[in-house]
């Protein structure tokens, strides 16, 4: 570990934070540059849409403390533009360029606009993401509007038409796909999602889009027009449809960076356009694409928040060990998310499966565990109110069990009936899963012939 390696870390995120904090506890003492493009030092994101704007949590409290002195030159409010790997050096927004020896990339996602901008621009519609976006979201909704719109029905749109509802307002939510969260838990999970949607008074409308936001002539939202030809008086509209990674400024580096994220092995480094791993480029985070031996060793794209921990501590490790001391990330996703009533955990990937059983629980009440397989073998565990047995699930997951599990467990479900999965093509969502196989889909495998030249 040399005292005067230069390390910048792009991305003032929990993923950055984090890496930086592990950097400074394992005795790293150089110089230390964190890049952002927000003029906030990192913050937490879950509970911008929950707890802030529930009024629980005041958006300035969601700031992340570090555990450590990072001694760190924070360049805060200006993006990145461009990595130069001739030169070694991050190219910044203002003209200025920050030199390194070894980098971290973590600037993380954004939330997908409205496409039309016209229509994004008026007063009343909104997305979020940033801190920004949670406040004057929050200023809006505490101002007591007649309706809110919530176009699509992943995690963050229904966390949003929850905390709506908990509000005592009047709010619809239109999904382009056939339930909410089916995307990212399969048609099984996905009814149970819209039963507790509509049990709450959310006025939800599936397989509908919403194909034109319409203003009052002064600037302000006043309806959207659905693609069923129906209209809606709105005076509020969400817009979440998904994330967008932010790689665009990676182009041209020469690195395997695309829309998908930045590839990179299970050390966290990044591979170049050639699939060569980089000694000095490292990943972390919610544009990370790693592979994943309990997965087929397939690139795996994951935006949560123990994900960005865990990356974040094996690329800070890994940028100052070498050869046999650096150490792999085989953590196995985990996430949550709390929604009318119910709080949702899931291990593992359920998008990577073909079949699901409920194997605990009632899922009348709400209160159960559904596993989820491929091919054999016992891929993710998702529960609803249940959560306490996902650790038990994690361990079954690690040992590569049999699909459908046999074992004698608390409140077994009898008989157990194994469904389909329903996973739907993505391209009929209006929103990606969290958790996703960023190289081929367990559906899509196939082998194709390709005769040789004659």
């Amino acid at each position: 570990m040399s005292s005067d390696m230069r390390v910048v870390i792009v991305g003032a995120s929990l993923a950055g934070l984090r890496a930086a904090d592990e950097l400074r506890r394992l005795g790293f003492d150089g110089p230390l540059t964190i890049v952002g493009d927000e003029p906030y030092e990192p913050y937490d994101r879950p509970p911008l849409s929950k707890a802030v704007l529930l009024g629980i949590m005041p958006p300035e409290h969601a700031t992340l403390p570090a555990r450590t002195d990072l001694d760190a030159k924070w360049r805060l409010g200006v993006p990145a533009t461009a990595l130069d790997l001739e030169d070694n050096r991050v190219v910044l927004g203002d003209g200025d360029s920050v030199p390194f020896d070894k980098v971290l990339l973590t600037t993380g996602v954004r939330a997908r606009p409205w496409p039309k901008p016209e229509e994004s621009d008026l007063d009343g519609v909104f997305t979020v993401r940033t801190l920004d976006d949670s406040r004057r979201l929050d200023e809006r909704l505490s101002a007591g509007p007649g309706h809110v719109l919530v176009i699509g029905a992943g995690f963050t749109g229904s966390e949003i038409a929850s905390v709506c509802r908990e509000r005592g307002l009047s709010v619809t939510v239109t999904e382009r796909g056939p339930a909410p969260l089916v995307g990212a838990l399969g048609g099984v999970l996905a009814a149970v999602a819209a039963d507790m949607q509509r049990d709450h008074g959310v006025d939800l409308r599936c397989g509908i889009t919403v194909a034109r936001l319409e203003g009052d002539g002064q600037g302000r939202l006043r309806r959207a027009h659905l693609s069923d030809g129906t209209a809606l008086d709105v005076d509020v509209a969400v817009v979440a449809q998904g994330s967008i990674r932010n790689t665009e400024w990676l182009a041209g580096s020469g690195l395997a960076a695309g829309p998908r994220g930045v590839a990179c092995d299970a050390g966290c480094r990044a591979f170049d356009l050639n699939g060569l791993v980089t000694d000095n480029v490292f990943v972390a985070g919610d544009i990370a694409r790693q592979p994943h031996p309990l997965y087929d060793y397939q690139l795996i794209a994951l935006e949560h928040w123990g994900n960005a921990i865990g990356q974040a501590e094996v690329a800070a490790h890994n940028m100052i060990h070498e050869g046999l001391h650096r150490r792999p990330h085989l953590d196995i996703p985990a996430f949550w998310s709390s929604q009318f009533e119910v709080n949702i955990k899931s291990v593992g990937i359920p998008t990577y499966s073909d079949q699901v059983v409920v194997t605990q629980g009632s899922v009348e009440e709400r209160r159960f565990v559904a596993a989820y397989g491929f091919r054999g073998r016992l891929t993710a565990a998702v529960a609803f109110n249940h959560g306490r047995w996902l650790d038990f699930y994690r361990g079954l997951i690690e040992s590569a069990a049999a699909f459908p599990p046999d074992f004698a467990v608390m409140d077994r479900t009898d008989p157990w009936e194994v469904r389909s999965s329903e996973l739907p093509d993505p391209a009929i969502l209006s929103h990606g899963p969290t958790v996703s196989v960023t190289g081929h889909l367990p559906t899509e495998r196939h082998v194709e012939f390709v005769s040789a030249p004659k």
